[in-house]
Formats: structure tokens, sequence, C-alpha cells
């Protein structure tokens, strides 16, 4: 009974690999969008959109955990149409990018990106752009080479005050675990029948929804994820160490869900704060999205605005 069991299992292990095996063999893009640019002896992946030359600030995308470019697909797409240069790019080890050294905490995903603007010859202040974790990598960046920055837009992100909450930085440690769960999972191959489920946020972009299925079931994309995950505390310290962001940046939040009233829970709290400690602050909740579809030509529409708002304002 047991062997017959076992026979069962390791066949029926052995046809789910295969399914996943031909499904990713042909499905998975034979092409990808942008260029890979060397950054100290290994190359990054780098997707720009829009005019190569504007008197506006160029907009620079910072996905959150497990993304990487595709997730802007859409967004790029829309800000583009409306004059701005904007570019997104994968961190090191994640979508398209060669890995890079660890840890993966905030403060190597800030160099890598310092390096790749100076090598893409991304000049002049930028816009930085952060979702979820990258909303704590823009702040970082954003208070260590603060002559780069002209404003900051964060999209339904995290900041560093905010894993101090207690549930928040119980949820980070678990969704640690989780990811590191997923990185062997997806190592052995067991995501690949999953191939069709990897774009959650609805983009339009075919391209760029490719890009996020196949990664979805990438073993070295979770990988390179999970170590991301798992020094997201020790990215967040890094970033409080820097100081707080000057006031007369431009910031702009956007948020998932409805507009948190008064009274509102610390998380809803903290997301806001950046806005609220701005001289030229914004803030605006779009009540249909979640936290991954606010970035999908059906949602991102608030996220356009913000941008245009803090271009304004830097002016």
């Amino acid at each position: 009974m047991l062997k017959t069991f076992l026979a069962a299992l390791a066949f029926g292990l052995a046809l789910w690999l295969g399914a996943g095996l031909l499904i990713e063999g042909l499905f998975a893009p034979r092409t990808v969008r942008g260029e890979r640019i060397e950054v100290g002896g290994r190359k990054m992946r780098l997707v720009c959109a829009g005019p190569a030359k504007s008197e506006r600030p160029t907009v620079w995308l910072e996905a959150g955990a497990f993304g990487f470019s595709a997730d802007f697909g859409d967004l790029q797409a829309a800000l583009a149409a409306r004059g701005l240069r904007v570019c997104a790019y994968d961190r090191a080890g994640l979508g398209y990018s060669d890995p890079g050294p660890r840890p993966r905490d905030s403060q190597a995903v800030v160099d890598d990106a310092v390096r790749l603007m100076d090598a893409a010859g991304v000049t002049g202040p930028v816009i930085l752009l952060g979702h979820s974790m990258g909303g704590q990598h823009v702040r970082l960046l954003a208070t260590q080479h603060p002559d780069r920055v002209a404003g900051l837009v964060l999209v339904d992100a995290t900041t560093p005050e905010a894993v101090e909450i207690p549930l928040v930085a119980r949820f980070v440690r678990v969704f640690g675990r989780l990811s590191q769960a997923v990185a062997g999972a997806n190592s052995v191959g067991l995501a690949k029948p999953l191939f069709f489920l990897g774009d959650r946020i609805g983009l339009a972009d075919a391209g760029a929804v490719r890009e996020k299925q196949a990664m979805f079931v990438s073993g070295r994309h979770a990988r390179n994820a999970a170590d991301e995950a798992v020094h997201w505390l020790d990215g967040a310290a890094h970033a409080r160490a820097a100081g707080g962001l000057p006031p007369s940046l431009p910031v702009a939040v956007v948020t998932a869900g409805p507009a948190p009233e008064n009274g509102a829970g610390v998380w809803a709290q903290a997301q806001a704060a950046p806005a609220r400690a701005s001289e030229a602050g914004a803030y605006a909740a779009v009540r249909e999205a979640g936290h991954a579809t606010i970035l999908s030509h059906a949602h991102n529409a608030a996220i356009v605005a913000a941008v245009e708002r803090v271009a304004a304002a830097a002016r």
C-alpha cells in the first residue's frame, strides 16, 4: 500500500514538474524590454520610456518585495504619455539583473541604484517613486543623496518608521520566512505550472505580463527576493538612522483602499506621515484598488496625478 502511494506520488510529481517545464518553455518571453547596463562588473536591466530629454525631472521607479521593472509596465506608459522620462530597473538578482553582493538590504539597493543612474547617464535630480517595500529604499536614497532627488512619490508604501509598529514588525518577520519557503519551492520547479498566475497587478502591457509570469516561477528571482525580505528590518534601521526628509522636499502619498478617517490606525498614519511632514505634501487614496492592482492601467491615474504634482512643485 505504501509503495503504491509513493509510486503514485512520484508519478504525480513528475507530471506536475513536466507540465511546468513545458508551459515555461512555450510561454516564457523570448525577448525582454530595456537594456542591460554594466554596473561594477555585473549587468543590471534598465527600462526607460518617454522623451530622452525633458525639462522636467526623470521619474525613477523602485518596486516592492518580489517586484521588478515589469511591475511598472502600465505606469511607465501612462507617465511617458504625459511627456515625462521614466525609468524602472531590476534590483540585483531580480528580473533580468545579475546578482549582487550580499546582504541585499536597503543600503545595498541604494548603492546599486546610484551606480546604475550614473552608468545610464540619468543626470539631474530625479523624482523617486517607491511602491510597497520600495518606499523604504527611496527614503534612504533621498536622505543619503539629497542632491539627486527632486521629490518623492510613495505608492501604498512602507516607511522605516512603520515597521517599528509591533504588528507590522511581526508581519515582516513572517513574510521573510514565507519568502524563503517560496524560494525553496521555486528552486526545485514546484511553481512552474502556476506560470499564468504571475501577474497579480492586471497589467495591460503584454511584454510586462510575460516577464511577470516568468519571474513568478523563477528560482533565482525568488531566492534573491527572499534575501531582500529577510533583511527588511535591517534596511529600515539603516533608513531611520539616516534621518528624516527635509520639509522642503515635495512628497506625495498614494494608498490603496478607502481613505483613512480621523483617528485611523497607526499603519494608515505611518503611511501618510511623509506627506504631512512635507511643506509641499499631498495625499490620495484609490478606494477600489488593491496593494498590487494600484499599479495597473485601471487604477494608476492617482499615481500619475501625484507624479505631476511633485514635478510641478519641484520646479
